[in-house]
């Protein structure tokens, strides 16, 4: 029987319409797996407001449920500017909800190619100037762009974040920890063909390591071989515990570990969780 810890999601899309019709059962499956801390980042304008209720509806389950507010590179054709404005509104009125975290998940993503480099630069460098003015840390889309997100982060004095689902060179590893930034890292590293995000696993230090699934996407290895569709939070302890196993460390520790490097790079997310305990103490 696995020994039970406490575990932290990092980047979990359940604003997500694949989730839609079966939130409270992925929901369930999370809380029963000792997944006690969870980020959903937000990816356009028109979830903003939706993903703030799912988050408070479903706190009383997972207390430690949070969310981000942002436009992600991939939806930038479905962008305004002048949403840009409204999340800066949205920002200075979220900042009294405790749920509320930073921003993401922004970034750039030169993967795809019918995205405009420059409109989504816009909306990077727009996002990054609200991060610098507000001192939020954000949640990255680093998707082959490492070395423009770094040359954009150098120009402003943003607190950090998480680098997600990252897999660039061990230098640029080493340049977003030297910004404040953690490295997420999730189901990609459970497949025997990944071997430059294993040797990033390895070689980072503990300290700059955590955890994510980005559900319902980025699926472990043994997900559609065991008749899963959707990735979810429910399997996250099951992907760290594998994480753990590749860096040879006790699952123990490295459960703590990574919840201790979440929550020191979203300071907002650690007041929360003290918040919680201190409030279950009294009672």
């Amino acid at each position: 029987m696995s020994e039970s810890l406490d575990w932290v999601d990092t980047h979990c899309h359940l604003d997500a319409p694949d989730f839609q019709d079966t939130l409270a059962q992925i929901v369930g499956r999370a809380k029963s797996c000792d997944v006690k801390a969870l980020l959903v980042p937000t990816v356009r304008a028109s979830d903003w407001d939706q993903t703030k209720k799912l988050v408070h509806q479903y706190s009383p389950q997972i207390p430690g449920l949070v969310y981000t507010l942002g436009i992600h590179p991939l939806y930038i054709n479905q962008a305004q500017e002048s949403d840009i404005d409204a999340l800066q509104k949205l920002m200075q009125l979220s900042l009294g909800d405790p749920r509320f975290v930073g921003i993401g998940e922004i970034g750039l993503d030169y993967f795809v190619e019918d995205l405009d480099p420059r409109r989504q630069e816009y909306f990077f460098h727009a996002q990054l100037d609200l991060a610098d003015q507000f001192q939020l840390p954000v949640i990255l889309h680093v998707r082959r762009s490492q070395d423009a997100i770094l040359k954009a982060l150098r120009k402003r004095k943003v607190p950090g974040g998480v680098a997600h689902a990252f897999n660039g060179s061990h230098q640029q590893a080493e340049q977003f920890i030297e910004l404040g930034f953690k490295l997420g890292f999730g189901g990609a590293a459970t497949y025997d063909r990944a071997l430059q995000i294993r040797r990033l696993l390895l070689e980072m230090p503990m300290a700059s390591i955590v955890t994510e699934t980005d559900a319902p996407d980025i699926p472990p290895a043994w997900l559609r071989d065991e008749g899963g569709v959707f990735n979810e939070p429910a399997l996250l302890p099951r992907i760290a515990r594998q994480l753990a196993d590749i860096r040879g460390m006790n699952h123990q520790e490295f459960a703590a570990a990574v919840w201790q490097n979440a929550m020191q790079v979203l300071p907002r997310w650690s007041s929360l969780m003290t918040s919680n305990a201190n409030s279950t103490i009294a009672s």
